[in-house]
């Protein structure tokens, strides 16, 4: 039996669709369907039914299943002997992460990560929304919110500070801050209510109970452009912030507001060599990026 057809079929059964798989073959979608066919051919069997929300294994893709993720297991075994494996990843990986963090910090990290597998297809999705593992937007997801539950691998990547900064112009045109108390007086940059994608995010409310913000955007990086022209204060994240000469930290010493990167991959996605490299890749950068996350000028 074809080991190359059963990796299309191991695919195409974690991911339950054509065009999902084959992004993370890194193949065209006829390519996934072809090989199916094929191997469906050798065993002489339909392995999956098409339905309305997909690809849905047979009875007899159920019992192929094992037997594929068993060879899979020995595969991936004998790569992990050979000292030039690393170098031999391929396929695609896709990462999802908030819009600060893979803007600023995950696309010069992933850039590292595909020229050290130049084999390997590199997805970034920065942005201001969550992303689902359980609708397949991504392979990897870095998120603020633990999830629950759910087939997921999960740990906690790192901790980050954020802090209130503001155009030393506005500051200069404005009442001075010498204490939060006086925060009650000035004109705030942050979320839009009810677009807001993560309950992490809502600490406004809890600074100045009486504001909800005079000039709002969905995008994080869109209100620190905000703040450098003068719209106001706002709750930035330090990493982003304290690396842009236009703004200065206000209250500094009195209000910071630390968060939580969970990191998330499905539990079915751990046995791939791409997946795995990718994984601690990414945790080995954050530990990296420590003192930047701390809002520590380094």
């Amino acid at each position: 039996m074809d080991w190359d057809h059963l990796r299309y079929f191991l695919e195409l059964a974690r991911a339950g669709r054509l065009i999902i798989a084959a992004r993370r073959l890194g193949v065209d979608h006829t390519t996934v369907s072809r090989r199916v066919q094929a191997l469906e051919k050798q065993v002489g069997q339909a392995l999956f039914l098409r339905t309305t929300d997909g690809y849905a294994l047979t009875e007899a893709g159920r019992h192929l299943l094992p037997a594929a993720e068993s060879m899979e297991s020995a595969y991936t075994a004998i790569q992990d002997l050979q000292p030039s494996a690393s170098g031999q990843l391929t396929g695609q990986v896709r990462v999802g992460a908030t819009e600060a963090y893979g803007s600023l910090l995950l696309a010069r990290h992933l850039t590292k990560l595909a020229q050290q597998y130049p084999h390997l297809k590199v997805d970034l999705l920065a942005l201001p929304r969550a992303l689902q593992l359980s609708r397949n937007e991504a392979d990897i997801v870095i998120t603020l919110e633990r999830p629950e539950k759910g087939p997921f691998i999960i740990t906690r990547l790192t901790d980050y500070e954020l802090r209130l900064y503001a155009s030393p112009s506005y500051l200069a045109q404005h009442a001075p801050i010498r204490t939060k108390e006086d925060l009650k007086n000035h004109r705030f940059v942050t979320y839009v209510d009810d677009l807001l994608f993560s309950k992490e995010l809502d600490f406004l409310a809890e600074l100045v109970p009486a504001s909800h913000g005079s000039w709002r955007s969905t995008s994080v990086l869109a209100q620190q452009e905000a703040v450098a022209a003068g719209a106001g204060i706002a709750i930035l994240p330090a990493f982003a912030a304290e690396r842009d000469a236009r703004l200065v930290s206000v209250l500094a010493t009195e209000v910071s507001f630390t968060r939580t990167f969970w990191m998330l991959m499905p539990t079915e996605l751990r046995g791939l060599a791409r997946m795995r490299a990718t994984w601690e890749f990414l945790r080995e950068q954050a530990d990296l990026d420590q003192a930047l996350l701390a809002g520590v000028a380094v």
